[in-house]
C-alpha cells in the first residue's frame, strides 16, 4: 500500500471474547466498509460488565507505552489514515493515545481522529474519574471528531443537559469541531435522536426507540459515522446512513432475541441499511450569535 494513499484505521478499546462492544464492533464495522484495521485493545474481560461480573485485564500504562512506541515506529504507519479511541481501561492510556496522535498528525496533518469518551450513561459514571478527566483534558483537544452520549457530554461539560438546544452549546464548548451527541432529545414520540453539531451543520437523525437494546450501539455508531466521514460522504449523508445502520441492526438483534448485537449475520445492514431515519435541520448555535 502506498504511504499516498492511507486506508488504515486504528482502533484503541476493549476487547470483548463473547460479544460485540469495544473494539469487537468497531473492527468488524470498519473491515466490512473496506477499511484495514489496526486493533490495539486497553482491556480484556470475558464479556460485557452488563451481563455480570467477570476477570478484567487491562493492558498496564507501560505495556501500553510500549506497544504505541512500536506502532509509532512501524515500517507500515504511512498505512495510517485514522485513529478511533473509545473505552480506556486507566487513565495513563490517555497519554499514550495522545501521543500517538500527535506524532501521526505531525507526519500527516490530515489525519483523522476520532474520540468516543465512553465514561458513562444515565446511571453514572463506569469508569474511575481519573480516567474520565484524562480522556476530557488530553484526548478531545486532539479530536477531529467526538462522540459522546449525552449523559457524557454533561460530565464533560460539567452541566445538566435538558434539551437540544444546551445539547448544542454544549457541543460548541466542548471544542472539537465535529460532534455526534448519541441519546439526544427526539422530537417525536418514542423515538431516540443522535444529534450533530459541526461548523456547517446542525443535525438531529431520528429514529423509533426500541427497548432494552443489547450493548455496543455507540461503539458502532462511532466506528460507522468515521467510516462515511473517510469515504468522502457529506456529513448529512454520512450521518443518515451510520444512524439508519445501527437501528437497523439493534432492531434485527432484537428480533432474533440476541443478547448481543448480531453483526456477524447483519454486515449487509452496515454497507446497504433500509431502515427508515428523520433528519432535522436544526438553528446551528453560532447562527444565534451573528
Amino acid at each position: 500500500m502506498s504511504e499516498t494513499n492511507p486506508s488504515a484505521v486504528i482502533v484503541i478499546s476493549s476487547h470483548v471474547i463473547r460479544g460485540s462492544v469495544g473494539n469487537r464492533a468497531a473492527v468488524f464495522a470498519l473491515e466490512t466498509l473496506g477499511y484495514p484495521v489496526w486493533a490495539l485493545p486497553t482491556v480484556i474481560l470475558p464479556w460485557h460488565p452488563g451481563h455480570g461480573p467477570s476477570t478484567r485485564v487491562p493492558v498496564s500504562p507501560d505495556d501500553f507505552s510500549s506497544v504505541i512506541d512500536d506502532i509509532i515506529r512501524a515500517p507500515w504507519i504511512g498505512e495510517v489514515r485514522a485513529v478511533l479511541s473509545g473505552y480506556l481501561g486507566n487513565a495513563a492510556q490517555a497519554e499514550s493515545i495522545g501521543r500517538l496522535v500527535e506524532v501521526l498528525r505531525g507526519r500527516n496533518p490530515n489525519l483523522f481522529y476520532a474520540c468516543d469518551p465512553v465514561i458513562g450513561d444515565a446511571g453514572g459514571l463506569y469508569v474511575p474519574e481519573e480516567t474520565a478527566i484524562a480522556i476530557r483534558d488530553i484526548l478531545l483537544p486532539l479530536a477531529s471528531l467526538a462522540t459522546p452520549n449525552r449523559f457524557e457530554l454533561s460530565w464533560l461539560c460539567g452541566t445538566p443537559l435538558e434539551s437540544n438546544a444546551a445539547l448544542l452549546e454544549a457541543a460548541l464548548s466542548l471544542g472539537p469541531p465535529r460532534m455526534l451527541v448519541t441519546s439526544a432529545i427526539p422530537m417525536m414520540t418514542g423515538s431516540i435522536g443522535n444529534l450533530y453539531l459541526s461548523g456547517n451543520h446542525a443535525l438531529l437523525a431520528e429514529h423509533r426507540q426500541i427497548d432494552n437494546p443489547p450493548n455496543g450501539a455507540g461503539d458502532l455508531l462511532s466506528a460507522l459515522f468515521l467510516a462515511r466521514l473517510l469515504e468522502g460522504l457529506n456529513e448529512e449523508r454520512a450521518l443518515q446512513l451510520a444512524t439508519a445502520s445501527v437501528f437497523e441492526i439493534i432492531a434485527r438483534t432484537r428480533k432474533r432475541g440476541a443478547d448481543e448485537l448480531t453483526l456477524e449475520q447483519d454486515s449487509q445492514s452496515m454497507a446497504t441499511p433500509m431502515a427508515m431515519v428523520q433528519m432535522r435541520r436544526l438553528m446551528h448555535p453560532g447562527q444565534k450569535r451573528r
